[in-house]
């Protein structure tokens, strides 16, 4: 038995079949149920892991359906509308899911109804059935009021008066049920009934596109998997290709014949649908999860899914048959580091507007960064090249600027003839500047160092090094005397 924590006393949340057969019911307390049995073995309820067990079984139920609802926290809600054909049929889909259900370890009750009220009634109170259109409120008449899903205290009151089935509710005049009980007992009710629509909130977002293929013998080699990636890649491609559209992001669910499910999922940087390029990010990612992956007795049901699209450019060619290169060939190669090592492996170096060079670059994930676009030319026409080029920068920045040693002989508006950096001693022999940048002193509280000016010298050291160096702060007045920083390093 299985036991919680109900106000102030232990009591039974679940128990089996030999259990009941002891006379032992759900809500019992635990003092009194051992009273009668000693013997009985107990142990606590975990929540965390039962949900985690319904959202497994959950993910299982999307090979019959991508429309899985979690019920509480012991039930699942499938919408079935449209895909019974695919299983033979209602009964055959049924028979599938318990017989699964079964082989796994689980004794479960389902019913299919037109409406989620009724299916809900029939698989707690009448176990494996099927109800018919129009058969709802032939199910519901003998059935207690808790199969119409209402609040245990409206049960209670619905008793009082003699109102002991659901039958008798629905005999009962609708007007003064509404105003002694409210409404939710007859929007319950009507839902039940099919008078008003009740929808289904899936857990997972449905895929726009999706290709699967069911196998007669389980695979388990990764190899097979690659290769099952390509089939349905390629069917994938007619899809794409009628809706003018490329995959931004992928899924492939892997369904294990004892029940688990492995999701794998990857983005792209750009729209996709080349059947091939999608095999080989498939087969990083396969390659990186490898030891992740338990295959156990088999897949037996593979699927590829597009979560995200968007319109795909067709490149035009030139009369040589060249197509101009637009990044193509460095985006597959972001997207195959990315599938192998993560999102965060390949970041993107974006322009911020900003005066300080440490803020003025931000790196951003590959496929969050803009796309570079080159302007287009005029026929005829001729650029002038510009003429005006930006102050040389470092190829190297530093995280953060590192305080160096300058002599205080050193002229105050000069760069410095020597500095201590790390320890060690430069002299210089070269130097370029200064670059006076402002500080951003909208941005910064007063007395941050960030709100100082700075003037950045381009440095030259006896061994031919190159360093940029800045003075923060200037001379004079009652300001502190200025100190110095280097910032970064040239090739």
């Amino acid at each position: 038995m299985v036991s919680h924590r109900q106000g102030n006393a232990q009591r039974i949340s679940a128990l089996d079949e030999r259990a009941e057969a002891l006379h032992l019911k759900r809500d019992m307390g635990i003092a009194d149920a051992r009273a009668m049995h000693p013997c009985i073995d107990i142990v606590e309820a975990d929540p965390e892991a039962d949900r985690r067990l319904l959202e497994g079984l959950a993910d299982w139920c999307d090979r019959y359906t991508p429309l899985v609802a979690l019920d509480g926290v012991d039930g699942l809600f499938l919408d079935v509308t449209g895909c019974t054909h695919l299983f033979g049929g209602e009964r055959a889909m049924l028979d599938d899911i318990l017989s699964r259900f079964f082989h796994q370890g689980f004794d479960v009750r389902a019913g299919l109804a037109p409406t989620p009220g009724a299916a809900w009634a029939a698989a707690r109170f009448c176990g494996d059935r099927i109800v018919g259109s129009g058969e709802e409120e032939a199910l519901l008449a003998p059935l207690p009021l808790a199969a119409l899903r209402i609040a245990p205290e409206t049960r209670a009151s619905l008793e009082s008066v003699g109102l002991r089935t659901a039958g008798a509710v629905m005999a009962a005049p609708r007007a003064p049920l509404a105003r002694r009980f409210g409404a939710s007992l007859l929007l319950r009710l009507d839902q039940a009934l099919g008078h008003l629509d009740e929808a289904i909130s899936p857990r997972l977002p449905v895929a726009p596109l999706s290709v699967e293929r069911h196998l007669a013998e389980p695979v388990t080699l990764t190899e097979d998997i690659e290769r099952l990636v390509g089939l349905l890649a390629t069917t994938l491609k007619t899809d794409l290709e009628r809706r003018g559209e490329g995959a931004r992001s992928l899924a492939l669910l892997l369904f294990r014949v004892d029940g688990a499910v492995s999701r794998i999922a990857l983005g792209t940087s750009r729209p996709m649908r080349d059947p091939r390029l999608i095999q080989k990010l498939f087969h990083e990612r396969l390659a990186a999860l490898e030891q992740d992956i338990d295959a156990g007795y088999g897949f037996d049901l593979v699927r590829l899914s597009v979560l995200a699209a968007a319109a795909f450019d067709m490149a035009q060619a030139d009369l040589t048959g060249e197509v101009a290169d637009d990044g193509a060939d460095i985006a597959l190669f972001a997207d195959r580091i990315r599938a192998r090592l993560g999102e965060g492996a390949v970041l993107r170096p974006v322009a911020v507007e900003s005066h300080l060079p440490e803020r003025a670059v931000a790196n951003i994930p590959f496929t969050e960064a803009p796309r570079r676009t080159t302007p287009p030319r005029t026929p005829g026409k001729v650029q002038a090249p510009k003429t005006i080029f930006p102050p040389e920068r470092p190829i190297r920045l530093f995280r953060a600027p590192e305080p160096i040693e300058v002599p205080a002989t050193e002229m105050p508006e000069g760069p410095p003839r020597n500095f201590r950096w790390r320890r060690a001693l430069y002299r210089v022999t070269r130097a370029e500047g200064p670059e006076r940048i402002a500080a951003e002193w909208w941005r910064e509280a007063p007395g941050d160092p960030a709100a100082s000016t700075r003037d950045y010298f381009r440095i030259e050291d006896a061994d031919g090094r190159r360093y940029w160096l800045y003075r923060q702060g200037l001379y004079g007045g009652s300001q502190a005397a200025p100190r110095w920083f280097m910032h970064g390093v040239f090739a």
